[in-house]
């Protein structure tokens, strides 16, 4: 997608539809409405007062030969209550407008901005954002694509200023944001032949090397020489080698600390192993590495920002599976850090992988730690598809993380870790058991996990409910949804500021 400012006065811009927002319950022209030429506007107003527009959320009207536009579309875009517009609203309403301009094959658009000074270039950026989100799809192995249904061109109307350099900066954020998230909704939405752990590294290594970033990949016999048990327990079921997958973002600019260690799960494929699951459903197994993913759209987005912080991802990627050398419920795993580990369930296999990254990272020099993954169906339970549970033992870097989720516009929610848990997961033969039950099942594999964090600052993020959409949204398509690249590009390059 051309990302472009278009300076023109509105009344003379040509283009396929020029877009505009209206808030509900208004008594007369709102939102950016109020910026169209007079007779556009009354004729704007003439359709509120009849009801045919109302200004409710995602409500689109499209105005053909428009009065007063060189335009050869007017679309108004409904924005909800003024009260409780905010980026995350602007974002979505933007990706509203896309999906529904796209669906009617118009190739481009201007989205008319907000009437100068700093407010208007901080909306810059989640409308590109938006934008760029709403315009993929799903839907890449049909082989009756509809690829001319895609937005071209999206140009931000000044309504005849130059852009400023905060405005042009916001942009380009807003362009590498959307496509590190569309790049991990990618990785998500491949079918797991198409995605092995040798094939996600692959990814994982012309990515770095495209952006800049060091890049190193460790084999079935490094993960066994360094003695990570838990991962390798998890990985001798397969025939795929496991691979360990380490991208370093170390500017020589960057203070010394922190040096924050992003690792997100990367299962491939997940059975269940032995404790198999239920046929319903298993293909959406393919999903279980989007916290790996989610972490390599980060780092993909923070090499071309460029912040002045230390990052090192890491993405234990294998599959779990029923094979004949497949780990079994009752054995004991001796993990990275040396805590043993009953296993009780085949298929708690993420915090297993996790426990050996975690340590790895520390190994590596990680003073913070935060991981994402498709850890439990509990959180489902819990929270939905609406909200990502947050974990951790260090409130200030919880808060961060909640603070950087509500400016991106990813909803999250922390969730309990309480000392009072750790019961359910002791075993009576090992240090730990890698399940503590039905019960609280989310809060306490985090915790599990969290045990191979020790005194290090860490953030646990289970994206089992967000990391997917079974619902077509009007902003957003079926299917993958890139949760939490946003949230962790904003944490890093604040952390930067």
């Amino acid at each position: 997608m051309n990302i472009e400012f278009r300076t023109e006065p509105l009344a003379q811009l040509s283009c396929s539809a020029l877009v505009v927002y209206n808030f509900e319950g208004s008594s007369g022209p709102s939102g950016t409405v109020e910026r169209l030429p007079a007779e556009a506007k009354a004729l704007v107003e003439e359709l509120r007062s009849s009801r045919e527009l109302t200004g409710k959320t995602f409500e689109c009207t499209l105005i053909h030969r428009p009065p007063g536009l060189a335009a050869q579309k007017l679309l108004v875009v409904g924005a909800g209550k003024g009260e409780k517009f905010n980026g995350g609203q602007l974002r979505r309403v933007a990706g509203a407008a896309a999906r529904y301009l796209r669906a009617r094959g118009i190739h481009d658009l201007v989205w008319v901005e907000e009437d100068g000074g700093e407010s208007s270039a901080e909306c810059v950026q989640p409308v590109v954002e938006g934008a760029i989100a709403a315009d993929y799809d799903a839907d890449r192995y049909r082989t009756e694509r509809e690829n001319e249904r895609r937005i071209d061109c999206l140009s931000i109307g000044t309504g005849g200023a130059s852009p400023s350099e905060a405005a042009q900066a916001a942009l380009n954020r807003g362009r590498i944001i959307g496509e590190a998230q569309n790049f991990t909704r990618d990785l998500v939405n491949e079918p797991a032949n198409s995605l092995t752990p040798t094939i996600l590294a692959d990814r994982a290594r012309d990515m770095a090397s495209r952006y800049g970033l060091e890049c190193q990949v460790l084999g079935p016999k490094e993960i066994q020489d360094l003695k990570m048990g838990a991962f390798w327990g998890v990985a001798q079921g397969s025939d795929e080698p496991a691979k360990m997958i380490v991208l370093r973002y170390l500017p020589s600019d960057a203070p010394e600390a922190p040096v924050v260690g992003l690792i997100g799960k990367g299962i491939t494929f997940d059975t269940g192993g032995i404790s198999i699951k239920p046929a319903e459903n298993m293909h959406e197994m393919k999903t279980d590495m989007a916290g790996g993913a989610a972490m390599l759209g980060v780092m993909q987005a923070i090499a071309q920002l460029k912040p002045r912080v230390r990052v090192v991802a890491i993405v234990p990627a294998t599959e779990n599976m029923p094979g004949g050398n497949a780990y079994k419920p009752g054995d004991v795993l001796t993990s990275m850090s040396g805590k043993t580990i009953e296993i009780l369930n085949t298929d708690a296999e993420g915090r297993l992988v996790l426990a050996d990254a975690l340590t790895y990272a520390k190994q590596l020099g990680c003073t913070v730690l935060i991981d994402a993954a498709t850890l439990t169906g509990a959180i489902t339970i819990a929270l939905g598809n609406i909200s990502t549970g947050v974990f951790g033992w260090n409130q200030e870097w919880v808060n961060r993380v909640l603070a950087s989720a509500a400016a991106a516009g990813e909803k999250m929610w922390p969730m309990p870790v309480d000392e009072d848990y750790r019961e359910q997961y002791k075993s009576m033969i090992a240090d730990l058991a890698n399940t503590g039950g039905r019960y609280g099942g989310a809060i306490t594999a985090a915790m599990f996990v969290g045990e191979f964090a020790g005194d290090t600052p860490w953030v646990h993020l289970d994206i089992a409910g967000t990391r997917w959409s079974n619902e077509e949204k009007p902003y957003l398509a079926k299917g993958p949804t890139g949760a939490p690249v946003r949230t962790l590009v904003h944490l890093l390059t604040n952390l930067a500021s």
